[in-house]
């Protein structure tokens, strides 16, 4: 389940093993740019349920919420809250992105992290804070302050951003946005910045699949090997 305006729907496929199937629906639009409102939006516990429902009928083994803000916004109350929406709707088993970032963290073992996000300050800060209610440290942040389009924005502005953002003190690397192409960037990144680089969208998907009990597939993403 993506918000109404995601774009990269063959990325979540790049993660998936031939033998599995993926099915996206969309969450009910509204005319908002990409800010603090349209994360509350995209959050509403109704709005959640229908957009469960809606994938219902082929029997999903695990339904993912893939919106980092959405599932950030509310805080770890608001996160768990999405979860008991998907498996109120009939989801067997749920999971959202910031979720499955905190926990891609833990197996990881990082406590102190960078993060990069292509958001406005207001939902940057609140990615922040949503790290740090989960006990992890923030040593460096920084964002594109974007409101739409996120999906064009190229690898190499992204990759720039997160070489900049980088610090030593920093464990490993967090990309926030499932709208912000990353496959590409994670394995090279990780050689480059010897450190692990974690994403939205693969977090995401590494979730869902342990859930359903299967590897998802990235060559050279530290996550996926650990």
């Amino acid at each position: 389940m993506t918000p109404y305006d995601f774009a990269l729907d063959r990325e979540l496929w790049r993660w998936v093993p031939d033998d599995v199937s993926l099915y996206v629906t969309r969450l009910r639009y509204a005319p908002l740019p990409v800010t603090v409102d349209m994360a509350v939006h995209v959050s509403d516990a109704d709005n959640v349920v229908a957009g469960a429902a809606n994938v219902l009928a082929v029997s999903p083994i695990v339904t993912a919420y893939a919106c980092t803000a959405g599932s950030f916004v509310k805080g770890m109350a608001g996160e768990a809250a999405l979860v008991a929406a998907m498996q109120a709707a009939g989801a067997p088993a749920a999971v959202t992105t910031s979720g499955s970032m905190l926990a891609a963290l833990k197996h990881l073992g990082v406590h102190r992290v960078a993060t990069v996000t292509p958001y406005t300050a207001d939902l940057t800060i609140g990615l922040t804070s949503y790290l740090m209610e989960a006990g992890l440290e923030v040593v460096a942040t920084s964002g594109l302050g974007l409101t739409s389009k996120i999906w064009a924005v190229p690898y190499e502005q992204t990759a720039e951003l997160v070489r900049s953002t980088n610090v030593a003190e920093a464990e490993a690397i967090v990309i926030s946005c499932t709208n912000l192409p990353t496959y590409d960037l994670i394995a090279p990144l990780e050689a480059e910045l010897q450190k692990p680089v974690v994403t939205a969208n693969q977090v995401t998907m590494w979730a869902a699949l342990r859930v359903a009990g299967r590897k998802a597939v990235g060559p050279g993403q530290r996550l996926l090997e650990a």
